[in-house]
């Protein structure tokens, strides 16, 4: 485990959780804020008994357990820890970029709320993780979130140097057409972003007032997050 937050408000939608940071993702992109859990150490900052423990101090504390990363889907041993929080009586939620979606969809059948990441329209996707074929990922990880029925918010940060805002309106389009209804816009920050380039070209006016007009018309639940 790359680290634990033992309790937020604003990782899973109206429950008081514990958050636990998955090391590894297989892409870099530019304005990650968790850049340090991006690589998969041969040795754990905190081991899964330490985690465990800590839950279990935890009960009646809180509601909920999300696992975020770095990237959860790309821990082998994903499903074996979700299935012991559950039992500790706790809703499991995930933080996701839809990475590796054969093990996403091995664990949706465990999970009561889940956060996917949508990067970019599909075909350009690799403009934002830097690796090529990640679209493809992400676009079966979707299909299996909408097909599963479970709770869901897809989310994504916008930066006008990788998503323009004609490409962030056939985004929006796209996800409509496939029955994306809970969406959020997450406006570019710099804090905590180690990319100068994407950290000295946000411009203030982006997205338009014409654009959000646009997206929210197309979405039953539209929600814009700045700052």
């Amino acid at each position: 485990m790359g680290g634990i937050t033992p309790f937020t408000a604003t990782d899973y939608p109206g429950q008081l959780a514990a958050a636990i940071f998955v090391q590894g993702c297989p892409w870099r992109c530019g304005y990650c804020h968790n850049p340090h859990l991006q690589k998969r150490t041969r040795g754990s900052p905190i081991t899964w008994n330490d985690v465990l423990s800590l839950l279990k101090r935890r009960i009646g504390l809180i509601d909920a357990v999300v696992f975020s990363g770095g990237e959860p889907s790309i821990d082998p041993c994903l499903a074996s820890a979700m299935v012991q929080v559950k039992r500790l009586g706790y809703k499991i939620g995930m933080h996701s970029g839809g990475t590796h979606p054969e093990r996403l969809k091995s664990v949706l059948p465990m999970l009561d709320w889940i956060g996917l990441d949508i990067k970019a329209v599909f075909a350009s996707y690799a403009t934002v993780t830097q690796v090529a074929g990640s679209g493809a990922a992400a676009l079966s990880s979707l299909r299996a979130v909408l097909d599963s029925g479970i709770s869901y918010e897809c989310r994504t940060t916008a930066h006008p140097a990788l998503l323009p805002e004609p490409e962030l309106l056939k985004l929006a389009n796209t996800l409509a057409d496939m029955g994306v209804e809970n969406y959020a816009l997450q406006v570019f920050r710099k804090q905590g972003c180690n990319d100068p380039i994407l950290n000295s070209s946000m411009v203030g006016n982006y997205p338009s007032a014409t654009l959000l007009t646009q997206m929210n018309k197309l979405f039953p639940a539209f929600t814009l997050r700045r700052g």
